[in-house]
């Protein structure tokens, strides 16, 4: 099918027989027409059209070199740093057309099942690892432009890093059964953002303290397999008004529990299973953290430039430009955003070949970007609040401006420069983007995006190349070994 436009995704999706359950009920009918569904899948298939902008053609697509079709430029496995750089620029359409809102645009996944493949030769010849059907995924997606969640987050019953699962039944999702079909699971998974709303489903184990051998596994399966249901939190849309909830109308992520009901993984769908090795070093030292990363902070700087452009919009319509303690906090914004795009150039001019002939950008700047992210982003949000002040709060409807006492407001809540109407639209961005369910969701899940801060910013001090810093201090003191 080569690359998809916005209505065949639509059609693709609706067309799914998935099981998805919100507020207590089955959903029936078409997902793309469900009320806490539809501005995101419609912001979704936009994304899909940009594949179909002539203008945009050669940075958004590329041909296959076995058959010169076109596919999504998502899917490219990088060899040089041009082809990096190209990566770059195709994510910041799709950021830039989703102001760097949407986690999970299609690709971030693509991204995801590309490094697996690219990184699929380390499992060979290792015992309950299938590299083949990695590779088989990857073209598959590519070729039919799939669309994906993921979900690797255990229930937290116990967050202990003693806590060892010693239930009748399984909590964490598990394997029960092996047979000649295929690998049975059982239990559940959290946090799939976009759950239900994709092709298929990409399950795969995180490495921890602890690990259970009957959760050591990674395979994909499409949304609607026979077992697996997607249990919904509550919606985060405030309505279909793009002028009350400017945000959450066309962005809301949904994100869902995951439930195996005895769930049979055909053995082509499986890429390993009860191999505690292969599932810790395929994600600790695959290519999936440098290219997930580099989509990850591209987008992040997207979304940065998205806030200072609306700070800045917030200072000039209440007139609030000449006090230092402003542009003392626009300023830091500022160098969020210088350091943020130092990093990721960083990280590209520093690439190198792997083994395997990909070139993988470098991780540790994109890591120190994620680490930085985490904490300036709620940071960020704080200084949108901190300008906009008391205005955050009083917010007429756009049922007020067409109501008797329009002439009330276009009078008392006009800004310095800005209409009545015009100085509302602002302050609702405002306030959808960093005080809503929609805005507080965003803040929580850009602190914890990679995985909790703490046990981010101690993988980076372990993994950081600290030793020649040390020997300098060592030689300075002329000490002794």
């Amino acid at each position: 099918m080569s690359v998809i436009n916005g209505k065949e995704f639509i059609n693709r999706i609706d067309r799914l027989n998935t099981e998805i359950w919100f507020d207590g009920q089955k959903v029936q009918g078409k997902i793309s027409e469900h009320p806490a569904f539809k501005g995101i899948i419609q912001s979704k298939a936009a994304l899909y059209e940009l594949q179909h902008n002539p203008n945009l053609k050669d940075e958004m697509t590329f041909p296959l070199p076995e058959t010169g079709e076109r596919i999504g430029l998502s899917y490219l496995q990088p060899k040089t740093k041009e082809d990096l750089k190209k990566r770059r620029k195709m994510i910041e359409h799709w950021a830039r057309a989703t102001y760097g809102l949407m986690g999970r645009s299609p690709d971030y996944m693509n991204t995801a099942v590309m490094s697996f493949a690219a990184s699929s030769s380390m499992l060979k010849d290792r015992d309950k690892c299938f590299p083949e059907n990695i590779v088989s995924l990857y073209r598959m997606a590519r070729e039919n432009d799939l669309s994906f969640t993921h979900t690797f987050v255990t229930p937290q019953v116990n967050r202990s890093q003693s806590y060892f699962e010693r239930s009748d039944e399984p909590i964490a999702a598990k394997v029960i059964d092996r047979n000649e079909d295929g690998i049975v699971i059982k239990g559940a998974r959290l946090l799939a953002t976009q759950g239900g709303l994709t092709d298929e489903v990409l399950v795969f184990s995180a490495p921890r303290f602890f690990m259970d051998q009957n959760e050591a596994y990674a395979f994909s399966i499409p949304s609607d397999t026979k077992g697996l249901k997607f249990i919904c939190r509550d919606t985060f849309v405030g309505g279909e008004s793009h002028f009350d909830h400017p945000l959450s109308s066309r962005f809301e992520e949904m994100d869902t529990i995951i439930v195996f009901d005895e769930v049979l993984v055909p053995w082509n769908r499986v890429f390993f299973y009860d191999n505690v090795d292969a599932a810790t070093d395929f994600i600790t030292k695959s290519a999936f953290d440098h290219f997930a990363l580099h989509q990850v902070v591209t987008r992040q700087i997207v979304k940065t430039e998205f806030i200072m452009g609306l700070a800045e919009l917030l200072v000039e319509t209440i007139n609030v430009g000449e006090y230092q303690h402003i542009q003392e906090k626009m300023s830091e914004v500022i160098i969020g955003l210088e350091t943020m795009k130092a990093l990721l150039e960083k990280a590209e001019n520093d690439a190198t070949v792997d083994k395997w002939g990909f070139m993988r950008p470098s991780v540790v700047p994109l890591q120190v970007a994620s680490n930085l992210f985490s904490k300036v982003y709620p940071r960020f949000c704080e200084i949108i609040q901190l300008i906009g002040a008391s205005g955050m709060v009083t917010l007429p409807t756009e049922k007020s401006f067409q109501s008797a006492i329009r002439a009330d407001l276009d009078m008392y809540i006009q800004g310095a420069n800005k209409s009545a109407e015009d100085r509302v639209k602002i302050f609702r961005l405002a306030w959808d983007l960093t005080m809503s369910p929609f805005g507080t969701r965003q803040i929580q899940y850009e602190r914890y995006f990679f995985g909790d801060p703490i046990r981010l910013s101690s993988r980076l001090y372990h993994s950081y190349p600290k030793e020649e810093h040390l020997q300098m201090i060592n030689q300075f003191l002329n000490l002794k070994d």
